[in-house]
C-alpha cells in the first residue's frame, strides 16, 4: 500500500514538473528567437509587414509550420543522439564535408548575430534615450558576458522565464497597434508600394524561407544541446511545438500592428518604440526596457553557442573566450546602423539556412521510413 501511494505521488509530481519543463523549453525557444530584431520590430518589418497581407499571413503561416518542425526535430535529435559537441548536429544532418562547412559557417553567423544584438541595444539608447550607442552596446556586452560565464543551466533558467513575458507584452503592443486604427491595416497595405520600405527578399515566400533559415542556424546547436536534458519525447515535442507556434503567432500579430501604422513606422530604426510612445512617455519607457530585455535573452545563447563550440562551458578557457568574444562583438556591432545589420547579416545567412532545412527534411523522411519498415517487420 505504501509503495502504491509512493508511486502515485511520484507520478503526480512528475506530471506537474513536466508541464513546467515544457513551458521552460518553449520559453527558451521564444526568448532565443525574439532578440533585437523582433523586440524592436525591425525584423518583423523587413520579413513580414513590408509585404502587406501576404507577408503577415503568408510568411507567418510558412514560418509557423517550419519553425515548429525545426524546434521539435532539434530537440528530439539532441535527446536521441546525445552529441558530445554542439556542432555534432550539423554532421548528423549534412555528413562530413557539408557538416564541416555548416559547423564553421554557423559559428561565424551566430557570432555576427551577437553583433546585431549589440547594434540593437546601441540603437535603443541612441534613438530613444538620446544617449551614446556605445553605452547601450557596452552595457549589453557586459551583462551577457557575465551571464554566459556561469554556463548553460543558469542560461536556460534566465531566458526561459523572461521570454514568455516579453512576447506577451509585444503581442499586447501589436494588438494596440491594430485597435488604434483597424482600417489602417487596409490603408497600410495599399500605400506600401509608394513607401521606401526595406524588405528581406524579393517576395514573401522567399522571405519566409530565409527567416526560418537564419533562425535554424541560431537554434541548431543550442536546442540539440538542450535536447540532451529533455526527459522524454513528449516533453521535447510539446516544448518545440508550443515555442514555435507561440513565437510565430506573435510575429503575425506584431506584423499586423505595424502594418496598421505603416506610414508612421516604415522608416524608423525601432518601429515598436514609435507605437509605444503614442500611448504616452511612460509606456515608451516601459517598452524600451522590454526591448532591451529581449535583446539580452537572445544575445546570451548566441554568445554561449560560439564559446561552447570550442570549449566546455565549465572551463576557464570557455570563460576567457566568452569575454574576448564579447569585446570583439561590441567593436563590430557599433560600426554599422542597426537596420543595415539586420538586413545584411540575417538575410544572407538565411539563404544558407534553407539548405540545412532541406537536408533536415530529407534526413527526417529517411528516419521515418526506417522506423516504419522496422515496425512492419516486427508485426510480421
Amino acid at each position: 500500500m505504501t509503495d502504491t501511494t509512493s508511486t502515485t505521488s511520484h507520478l503526480a509530481t512528475t506530471e506537474k514538473t513536466s508541464i513546467l519543463r515544457v513551458i521552460t523549453y518553449a520559453g527558451a525557444i521564444i526568448a532565443f528567437l525574439i532578440g533585437s530584431g523582433f523586440a524592436t520590430g525591425q525584423e518583423i518589418m523587413q520579413y513580414y509587414a513590408s509585404y502587406g497581407f501576404w507577408g503577415v499571413f503568408g510568411t507567418g503561416s510558412l514560418v509557423l509550420v517550419l519553425i515548429s518542425y525545426v524546434a521539435v526535430e532539434f530537440f528530439l535529435t539532441g535527446r536521441r543522439e546525445q552529441f558530445e559537441k554542439p556542432s555534432g548536429v550539423f554532421y548528423h544532418y549534412c555528413g562530413k564535408h557539408l557538416g564541416i562547412f555548416f559547423d564553421y559557417f554557423s559559428i561565424l553567423f551566430v557570432f555576427l548575430s551577437f553583433t546585431v544584438m549589440i547594434s540593437g541595444a546601441g540603437a535603443v539608447f541612441e534613438e530613444y534615450y538620446g544617449l551614446s550607442k556605445f553605452i547601450g552596446g557596452i552595457g549589453l556586452a557586459a551583462a551577457v558576458g557575465l551571464t554566459v560565464w556561469f554556463g548553460l543551466n543558469s542560461l536556460v533558467d534566465v531566458i526561459g522565464k523572461i521570454g514568455p513575458i516579453i512576447v506577451v507584452v509585444a503581442i499586447a503592443l501589436g494588438v494596440y497597434g491594430i485597435m488604434r486604427d483597424p482600417e489602417g491595416i487596409t490603408t497600410g497595405n495599399a500605400i506600401l508600394p509608394s513607401l521606401d520600405v526595406t524588405q528581406a527578399s524579393s517576395n514573401w515566400f522567399l522571405s519566409g524561407l530565409s527567416y526560418v533559415g537564419f533562425c535554424m542556424l541560431w537554434l541548431a546547436a543550442f536546442l540539440s544541446t538542450l535536447g540532451k536534458t529533455v526527459k522524454n519525447r513528449r516533453e521535447a515535442t510539446a516544448g518545440g511545438l508550443v515555442g514555435g507556434i507561440a513565437f510565430s503567432l506573435a510575429c503575425m500579430i506584431v506584423g499586423l500592428g505595424l502594418l496598421a501604422n505603416m506610414e508612421e513606422v516604415f522608416d524608423a530604426e525601432i518601429p515598436m518604440l514609435v507605437l509605444a510612445s503614442s500611448l504616452g512617455p511612460w509606456v515608451g519607457a516601459l517598452i524600451s526596457v522590454m526591448i532591451l530585455a529581449g535583446i539580452y535573452t537572445t544575445a546570451i545563447p548566441l554568445l554561449w553557442t560560439v564559446s561552447a563550440r570550442f570549449f566546455t562551458d565549465t572551463t576557464k578557457k570557455f570563460r576567457y573566450l566568452t569575454i574576448a568574444l564579447a569585446v570583439l562583438g561590441t567593436i563590430i556591432g557599433l560600426v554599422l546602423p542597426f537596420s543595415q545589420m539586420v538586413n545584411i547579416v540575417y538575410v544572407i545567412n538565411g539563404y544558407v539556412g534553407i539548405v540545412l532545412l532541406a537536408l533536415m527534411i530529407i534526413r527526417t523522411m529517411r528516419h521515418l521510413a526506417t522506423r516504419t519498415k522496422s515496425a512492419t517487420r516486427t508485426k510480421s
